[in-house]
């Protein structure tokens, strides 16, 4: 059997071509510079005042609770560099780096409440109120995966798995509704406004709401966008709209939001559009599961409902376990923020919106600091340049490429991560990239040392190439697994601030690693099959002097037995 032939030419053009790529991915999006963050640039600071929906003193443990779960909506990956502090006994302060529309998005959903409560759809404009089905346009529709689509709903593929698919007619909108007393006869009245209602009252209630609402459904109009929004109690009946203008009385609710165990977004297999997708706990499971099947094949609406806004009102055509999805206008940013505040929970208090605070913010360092972060960067970086020329003379070719390749990669890593994932480069973060430069070093040291070794042995630089790549490797993939374990365990475990350092230590090791395959080894073999380094030339620095070997008086070594 032939031997397979190493072709470091083809693997080196393999790694310019994908750099290439990505740099390509760079100038289409147009960002050429990294976002910094607050400590390095400024941005945008929100002061929220809040308000104890029950009344009296915002509780200490609340006000904690909301300044985690703002923490994770806000930079829940620990790179964003987002901070989030509390002040006083009711006001909590989130700062964001920048002041754009990304950052103002941000700050959107930042003080959302992220209410998600689930209720069967008493009137609407497909239904008249109390006349039981919806009319010929139910709207979208929420699909057993077991089943195909139903009638006049073919469009929607049906999913694999437990997954529930109804569509939605757009995102949310806003609203404000009055929450009047029903009549004494209505069941769901005579719950706690503050607790849900049976799956058996919300039909009963669907199917015959009382006259008091159903006369303030049909004299109601839905407010101009911008209004405030609604009033959402979830034992009493809801009069709100959807994105489209579309009014709807709504039963009281019939599950709470902290009945979901899992939520994420994505395209699903067979659509081309995102989705939420919604796993519930055992016992939301089960009331989801009675309450469509109370309304299976009835034409009968269900309705989504984040914040007071019907943000989804799908009809089911069976009985369904496991799950929803919840469909409608969404970007990939926008599915993922709307998962994100669901995963991480409802906000314990509330944040009135003339208590809601927005100012630009200055940088939290003097300007000289980044300046003297990346004069630090390029004096160590100089340094290792000088080093590996002088002691590694022409050899320093290869040196020099692996620190432009793994430079090249890494800023364009961080523009891509910048663009796509909010990533900011903080003095922190500058701090692991110069420590980057150092892993670069470490690794064709080891490489160039281990080839040494081998040439006093009496191989030709050819052959030591290969046989010394073989410990070079291994020596340097157990260094750098070192260094990713420590970057990981200060990410996983150190405070937001740390987490900056952390992951760029992480990415220029993995960078570190993909160089050290993909260009210092082919490079140097590449190298190893010109004569001005096989046959020991003194600028080559793989000569007799510099390997340590004496040759013979007389003699001149132009390279060694195999």
């Amino acid at each position: 059997m032939a031997r397979k032939t190493a072709r470091p030419g083809r693997t080196l053009a393999l790694l310019f071509l994908a750099i290439a790529i990505m740099f390509g991915g760079i100038a289409f999006a147009g960002t050429w510079k990294p976002e910094l963050g607050l400590d390095l640039r400024g941005g945008t600071e929100i002061s929220m005042t809040a308000k104890n929906s029950e009344g009296g003193s915002v509780p200490k443990e609340s006000l904690e609770e909301a300044k985690a779960i703002i923490d994770q909506r806000v930079n829940g990956s620990g790179i964003t560099g987002g901070r989030v502090t509390t002040e006083g006994n009711d006001v909590i302060k989130v700062s964001i780096p920048g002041t754009g529309k990304v950052q103002r998005e941000t700050a959107e959903r930042v003080r959302q409440t992220a209410k998600l409560r689930f209720r069967l759809v008493a009137c609407s404009p497909q239904k008249t109120c109390g006349s039981g089905a919806a009319g010929s346009d139910p709207g979208s529709m929420l699909q057993d995966p077991s089943s195909g689509n139903a009638p006049g709903t073919s469009q929607r593929a049906p999913f694999g798995g437990e997954t529930v698919e109804p569509a939605a007619d757009e995102s949310a909108g806003g609203d404000a509704s009055a929450s009047p007393s029903a009549s004494p006869s209505a069941k769901p009245e005579e719950k706690s406004d503050n607790a849900i209602v049976p799956v058996d009252d919300a039909v009963k209630f669907m199917r015959s709401p009382p006259a008091e609402w159903a006369t303030r459904y049909n004299s109601f109009t839905c407010p101009a966008p911008g209004s405030d929004p609604v009033e959402d109690v979830p034992g009493q009946p809801l009069l709100t709209c959807d994105d489209d203008g579309a009014p709807y009385l709504l039963t009281p609710a019939v599950i709470e939001g902290t009945e979901i165990k899992e939520a994420s977004s994505g395209i699903p297999q067979q659509q081309a559009n995102y989705v939420v997708t919604l796993d519930f706990k055992s016992e939301g499971n089960k009331i989801f599961a009675d309450t469509t099947g109370a309304i299976a094949g009835s034409g009968e609406q269900f309705a989504i409902v984040l914040d007071g806004k019907v943000i989804s009102a799908p009809t089911a055509d069976s009985r369904i376990s496991g799950g929803a999805q919840i469909s409608g206008d969404f970007t990939q940013k926008t599915a993922a923020a709307l998962a994100n505040n669901l995963k991480y929970g409802s906000l314990p208090l509330d944040f009135p919106e003339d208590g809601i605070q927005t100012k630009v913010i200055g940088p939290s360092l003097a300007g000289n600091q980044l300046s003297a972060g990346l004069w630090a960067g390029l004096i160590g970086l100089i340094l290792v340049v000088i080093f590996s020329v002088l002691y590694y003379r022409a050899m320093s070719v290869v040196v020099i490429g692996s620190l432009a390749v793994a430079g090249a990669a890494t800023y364009g890593m961080i523009l891509l991560l910048s663009e796509t994932a909010g990533v900011t480069l903080d003095l922190p973060g500058v701090a692991g990239l110069i420590v980057g430069i150092g892993i670069t070093a470490d690794s064709f040291i080891i490489l160039y040392e281990r080839m040494r070794d081998d040439m006093r042995e009496g191989r030709s630089m050819r052959v030591s190439v290969d046989t010394a790549w073989v410990r070079a490797r291994n020596t340097c993939l157990a260094s750098d697994a070192v260094s990713f374990l420590a970057a990981f365990v200060l990410y996983v475990f150190a405070t937001n601030e740390v987490k900056g350092f952390a992951f760029m230590l992480g990415l220029t090791t993995i960078i570190d690693v993909l160089v050290f395959f993909w260009f210092t080894h082919p490079m140097t073999k590449l190298m190893a099959g010109w004569g001005f380094f096989n046959k020991g030339h003194v600028l080559s620095g793989m000569d007799q002097r510099a390997i340590g070997t004496v040759a013979p008086k007389g003699t001149t070594l132009v390279g060694g037995k195999a």
